[in-house]
């Protein structure tokens, strides 16, 4: 602890981080269309190349995740006895760190690009096109993405809780596997890795959050849907996180989550109640188990005869987007789960997660299907040529009392982008920071500072237009946290197997004195 009674910061890694994120930034502000240009080529060739490692990781990684929960490793518990936070708090908690205004942008319009361009060569816009299009939303909001979430939680977990080591930090979950060069250079490269793919990640959920803000808010206002009121929102939403994120992680964050989780759930009761219920009630039974039939075979194809480029311009994407944000909820979740088993937080971020995504896609995904079927309004239309928040801000203006609901949507996608990148500002706080124990946090300046910063990269995207910067900027960062990720994998086996080890011995130590005392 330093002077100021403050966990003291690494400020190297501060340094750098802040440096990399100046020359990320300058050149897209400086040199727009280059780099629009060399954005698109390094996406194409990231993906096309490197597409078959994320999509076998995302695999190994499930697995992994299911054989700890079903098996003695999961009763380890992760601290004290009793969980710190209700069961409510800690999903809510948990959903809106990982998922942010990202859902809401994707939920009711992400069928439309495969509608339109459908995997395993079904014809656009047909039965199996419009199957394929509301089962695959699920998937890629799904299990491999939550599990992408859950295994560096797991990891991040082992060493602060089990091995008792003080420090929210990537490279001290790597600790296990590359030892003392968890405190070199070796981890203060994977700390770094870390930071980076979090600011970019962020920057594309931010953009996605700050899209639909200003598509609900320029319908109702009548003002212009530009980068002037992208970027007015982006500066509201991060004083709304520099303020909570100050607040700190109990009186800030859980009080928006809790917030943010129950106007979502009142919009898309909304949604159910006031638009075609039977509708959506029969292609949600039928899309979900669609998804229990071919979620293998969507897990596991990689488009070996290249027929179509579906697999790298989404499934690498989303895995690619999840991958880079994982370390960061990692670090998050940890700090909100003491006190539950291994098998509590599997299960619950596999399964809440997953299911707190598909109420999205279900419900919104299938009001603006039925939408566009019944010739109401042009969904695929709009989506495709002006955007998908565009669309979704006439969907809800469809509905009776639109304009309330359209200030509804607004307030949602600002609170639901800040829930989670207050979040993202704590956790890169806590990963500049040298040395933290439980029950203490990043220094206040510290993570208002990174709520700040966590504005300017999507305000510079969003600046070059199109979703392809945002993607890239994720593709990009995730690549080399692939190799972290196999470390992470590693350790994790190796410490629960050395605690189950020393947890069986003292077992039976303690049954062999208790018969010696009969």
């Amino acid at each position: 602890m330093n002077k100021s009674n403050q966990p003291e910061v690494d400020w190297l890694i501060f340094g750098l981080s802040a440096t990399l994120l100046a020359l990320v930034v300058l050149p897209v502000v400086l040199f727009p269309e280059a780099s629009q240009s060399a954005i698109n080529a390094i996406f194409k060739v990231l993906t096309t190349q490197f597409g078959v490692l994320y999509v076998t990781l995302t695999t190994a990684i499930i697995v992994l995740l299911l054989y700890i929960a079903i098996s003695p490793w999961g009763n380890i518990r992760l601290g004290r006895i009793e969980a710190r936070y209700s069961q409510f708090s800690w999903i809510s908690m948990l959903f809106c760190c990982g998922i942010g205004g990202s859902v809401i942008y994707w939920g009711a319009t992400e069928w439309v690009f495969y509608y339109t361009s459908p995997p395993f060569g079904a014809l656009a816009k047909s039965d199996a096109a419009t199957l394929w299009a509301q089962t695959y939303g699920m998937f890629h909001w799904g299990p491999g993405g939550w599990a992408l979430y859950c295994l560096p939680t797991v990891a991040i977990c082992c060493t602060y809780y089990l091995k008792k080591i003080p420090s929210l930090r990537l490279s001290a979950a790597c600790e296990p596997i590359i030892g003392k060069q968890s405190n070199g250079l070796g981890g203060r490269i994977i700390d770094l890795l870390f930071i980076v793919g979090l600011i970019s990640s962020a920057a594309t959920g931010l953009g996605f959050g700050t899209s639909v803000a200003a598509s609900a808010l320029t319908r109702l206002m009548s003002i212009p849907d530009n980068f002037i009121t992208q970027l007015t929102i982006i500066t509201v939403m991060t004083l709304v996180i520099a303020g909570s994120v100050y607040r700190g992680l109990d009186g800030g964050i859980k009080t928006l989550s809790n917030i943010n989780s129950v106007l979502a759930l009142l919009l898309i009761a909304y949604v159910l109640v006031a638009g075609p219920t039977r509708f959506i009630l029969e292609m949600s039974v039928a899309s979900l188990g669609h998804l229990a039939q071919n979620f293998v075979t969507m897990l596991t194809w990689t488009d070996p005869f290249e027929k179509g480029n579906f697999v790298e311009s989404w499934t690498v994407f989303y895995w690619a987007w999840w991958l880079a944000l994982g370390p960061f909820v990692g670090m998050f979740v940890c700090k909100i789960s003491e006190g539950r088993t291994l098998r509590e937080l599997i299960i619950g971020m596999l399964f809440w997660g997953s299911a707190g995504c598909a109420l999205f896609f279900l419900i919104l995904g299938n009001y603006a299907l039925n939408t566009e079927l019944s010739g109401l309004h042009g969904v695929v239309n709009e989506t495709l040529n002006a955007s998908p928040s565009a669309a979704l801000a006439s969907l809800i203006e469809r509905l009776p009392a639109g304009g309330f609901w359209l200030a509804f949507l607004a307030i949602i996608g600002i609170i639901f982008t800040a829930t989670t990148y207050d979040s993202a500002s704590y956790t890169l706080a806590a990963g500049a920071t040298v040395k933290l124990e439980p029950g203490e946090h990043p220094a206040r300046w510290h993570r208002v500072f990174w709520a700040v910063a966590l504005g300017i990269l999507p305000a510079s995207l969003l600046y070059l237009g199109g979703l392809k910067a945002l993607q890239t900027a994720s593709v990009i960062a995730s690549l080399p946290l692939l190799v972290v990720y196999g470390i992470l994998f590693a350790a994790i086996i190796k410490t629960l197997r050395a605690v189950h080890a020393a947890s069986t011995a003292q077992s039976a130590s303690r049954f062999s004195g208790e018969l010696r005392a009969e």
